[in-house]
């Protein structure tokens, strides 16, 4: 199994930042894909920010500019540092991870947060 543990989430005042974390544990032999998403209340869950091992980095349109998305390979976290927050932000921001548990291709993890409430109020 393969865990996620979110935290740093809050209230907090339009224009004001929030770091969230993520860090993962248990059986992980590499992570090639973290993520930030959320859901507000009466939507559907929506991609915030993304980054895979490798590859580019990608941002919803919505938080581009704001958002910035970076990893801690050493210590199996993933950060989504928040600037500039609108009361639209406001939403249960879930952490996503993807690797494999073991040397074999076979063995793959794809797994998801608790969530984090983040509320921005105007």
């Amino acid at each position: 199994q393969v865990q996620l543990v979110e935290s740093g989430g809050g209230l907090v005042q339009a224009g004001g930042s929030l770091r969230l974390s993520c860090a993962a544990s248990g059986m992980i032999f590499r992570i090639d894909f973290m993520g930030w998403y959320r859901q507000a209340p009466g939507k559907e869950r929506e991609m915030v920010a993304t980054l895979r091992e490798g590859g580019p980095t990608t941002y919803a349109d919505s938080v581009k500019g704001r958002f910035t998305i970076s990893r801690d390979n050493g210590k199996k976290t993933v950060y989504l540092q928040m600037n500039n927050l609108k009361p639209e932000d406001t939403a249960v921001y879930f952490c996503n991870a993807r690797g494999l548990r073991t040397l074999n291709f076979q063995n793959q993890f794809n797994s998801w947060g608790q969530g984090t409430q983040v509320t921005v109020s105007s």
